[in-house]
């Protein structure tokens, strides 16, 4: 590899460690990724922080993305039976002033459907959030289908989970 392809991978490397930060740090988006099941999946799904560092309540009401056909909110919820399901938020999550809301698997989450392509490892996923004050924030997100559950979420064992 030639300098410059290392001094390219290198700076690539630092830009996706950095939080993606909306209206000059308003929100933060911290340590995104997206997976899917496997190569002939036609749905994934992004995860990450939302940091919210204002003293107003926000929420992210919607998302988008040219990776997929179709980008909701998404969260799993106990059925009558036990059984847990994945269902849309309409209303979107509740980023409480000054606090975070996780999207990890099995909870809240970005659903990606109708991917127009696969999800590769090492991909980049541009996905735009919007949120009721902050507006759009455009992350690059990239796919780790390697990654496990707890994995990024270290800092956050034992911390109840806030927002809606």
């Amino acid at each position: 590899m030639s300098f410059k392809s290392t001094l390219l991978a290198a700076a690539a490397a630092a830009a996706f460690a950095l939080p993606a930060m909306a209206d000059m740090a308003k929100i933060m988006v911290q340590d995104p990724y997206a997976r899917s099941s496997g190569a002939s999946a036609k749905s994934g799904a992004a995860f990450m922080t939302l940091m919210n560092h204002t003293d107003q309540d926000d929420r992210l009401i919607a998302a988008s993305s040219d990776a997929a056909a179709r980008v909701e909110l998404h969260t799993h919820k106990e059925n009558a039976d036990g059984v847990m399901q994945m269902m849309e938020v309409e209303e979107g999550f509740a980023i409480p002033a000054g606090g975070m809301h996780a999207l990890a698997r099995g909870g809240d989450h970005v659903m990606l459907m109708g991917l127009t392509a696969p999800l590769a490892q090492g991909d980049i996923v541009t996905l735009t959030l919007t949120f009721e004050k902050a507006g759009e924030i455009t992350v690059e997100v990239p796919v780790d289908l390697t990654r496990k559950p707890e994995h990024g979420m270290k800092h956050m064992h034992g911390q109840p989970k806030t927002g809606g």
